[in-house]
């Protein structure tokens, strides 16, 4: 059987997301950069031990990388690029996806959640897989931005924890040539307009890191080198867009230090950063915390400062 045989009889997440919503589009037209014949094979993981009420779907295994669109009743023209988490070892795809995508759909926006691949699950060139997946997205979404009923000029990213330092490279790294043009897509700019990162994981060279993500992305041992090439901080420029950071003071996962980092990197190239730090919240909550944690209004606070830079229109905030 040839590779190509191979992949096309691989479960994806486009033929199980046909039943949710309307639509859920691949990302490269042919084999992803980096395969490798042994290829994974998605699967999910029913998580209900945080939440009964709502479990989380962990998927692994993504062969083929999709973009699933969540359509609003009354599009305003925004679109936000969604990009869950799971330490670059799962995506927690309901919890940091579907039920952002809810939210934003609530708003007028457009939700895409991006299913990229995992990096150490066989494909060449790891380290860069995730942001090849992310880079191609957004110019699919440009691409495709009348079929989709979106302003290519309002096209947002927002990442969490894992995703979190997903969506910040590509805030960082957009233009970086990481895989040969398939199309005409990949002439369109891979730029957010805005990135909200929501718990990130941002450096992979200091005492704070998280060290699941770290070597989940770039394998144990890494160089230096590598460590500080992957690091958002470090990797902040004059085009870097405006960027929302959120985290907690008893975040245990990911240390409110990244984000901090962040910030001074931001401010440092004179870019356009707002950072809110609230005392609780934990990890990984979401948009699932309870009225009483003042963390739980930060989508109030990212829709305001989307709308600040014109992504989401005020009327809608």
């Amino acid at each position: 059987m040839g590779a190509g045989a191979a992949l096309a009889m691989a479960p994806t997440l486009a033929q199980a997301a046909k039943s949710r919503t309307s639509e859920a589009v691949e990302l490269w037209p042919d084999l992803p950069p980096g395969y490798n014949p042994a290829i994974p094979v998605e699967h999910r993981i029913d998580d209900q031990a945080r939440n009964p009420a709502k479990p989380d779907r962990w998927i692994r295994g993504i062969a083929r990388p999709t973009i699933e669109i969540w359509r609003p009743s009354r599009p305003n023209g925004a679109a936000v690029l969604l990009v869950p988490g799971g330490s670059y070892a799962f995506l927690s795809y309901d919890n940091e996806g579907v039920s952002q995508a809810e939210w934003l759909n609530a708003l007028g926006v457009t939700a895409l959640i991006l299913s990229y691949r995992l990096p150490g699950e066989g494909w060449h060139d790891r380290g860069l897989v995730p942001l090849q997946d992310a880079q191609r997205a957004m110019r699919i979404i440009r691409h495709n931005a009348s079929r989709f009923g979106i302003d290519p000029g309002r096209v947002g990213v927002l990442g969490f924890s894992a995703g979190g330092h997903l969506a910040g490279s590509l805030a960082t790294r957009f233009d970086e040539a990481i895989y040969a043009p398939v199309d005409t897509a990949d002439r369109l700019p891979a730029r957010p307009d805005v990135a909200g990162l929501i718990y990130p994981v941002i450096s992979l060279d200091s005492d704070f890191t998280h060290t699941g993500s770290r070597d989940n992305l770039l394998g144990a041992g890494a160089s230096p080198a590598a460590l500080a090439a992957a690091s958002v901080n470090r990797r902040v420029t004059a085009d870097t867009p405006p960027v929302f950071l959120l985290s907690t003071i008893d975040d245990d996962a990911v240390p409110s230090a990244n984000s901090l980092a962040m910030y001074d990197a931001m401010r440092a190239a004179r870019r356009l950063v707002t950072l809110h730090v609230f005392e609780a919240g934990g990890h990984g909550f979401g948009v699932r915390l309870p009225p009483s944690q003042p963390a739980s209004i930060w989508p109030k606070l990212f829709t305001a400062f989307a709308a600040s830079h014109g992504l989401i229109p005020a009327s809608s905030t």
